[in-house]
C-alpha cells in the first residue's frame, strides 16, 4: 500500500492550477504563447530549421531572442537541438513528439487568431467610432 505522503504528493502532481500563482504550468504556458515562443513553434511545425532560417522565417526577432526561445523551449522538451560535428558549425531544430502535439494546438490557435481578423479589426473600428 501506498505512503499517505506520497499519495498526497502525487495527487497534487496531477491537479496543474494555471491559475494558481505557484503552478509551473504558468512558465510552459509563458513559453508556448508568448511572441516569439507562438511564431517559433508555428515555424517549426513545417519542420527542422537551422538558426538563421528560423530567423529568417520568424519576422522581426532578434538573434538574441530567438536564442533564449529556443532554450526554453528545449528545456521545457518541446525542441530538439542537434549539433553536428562539422566546420562551420551546423545546428538543427526540430520539435520533439511532445513539442509536435504542443504546436498542433498553437498553430490551431494562430489559424483561429488569422480566419478571425477581419472580425476583430472591424469590432475595433466600430468601437473606435462610439
Amino acid at each position: 500500500m501506498m505512503d499517505r505522503d506520497a499519495q498526497v504528493l502525487l495527487d497534487g502532481l496531477k491537479l496543474a492550477n494555471v491559475l494558481a500563482a505557484e503552478c509551473p504550468s504558468r512558465t510552459i504556458l509563458n513559453h508556448l504563447t508568448n511572441r516569439w515562443g507562438t511564431l517559433v513553434m508555428v515555424a517549426l511545425a513545417t519542420g527542422s530549421h537551422r538558426f538563421a532560417e528560423l530567423r529568417r522565417k520568424v519576422g522581426g526577432v532578434s538573434e538574441r531572442m530567438l536564442s533564449q526561445t529556443l532554450k526554453d523551449l528545449e528545456a521545457d522538451g518541446f525542441v530538439l537541438r542537434t549539433a553536428h560535428q562539422v566546420v562551420p558549425p551546423h545546428v538543427d531544430y526540430e520539435l520533439t513528439p511532445l513539442g509536435r502535439e504542443a504546436a498542433a494546438h498553437v498553430v490551431a490557435l494562430v489559424g483561429w487568431i488569422e480566419g478571425a481578423l477581419p472580425r476583430v479589426i472591424a469590432g475595433k473600428m466600430a468601437l473606435a467610432a462610439e
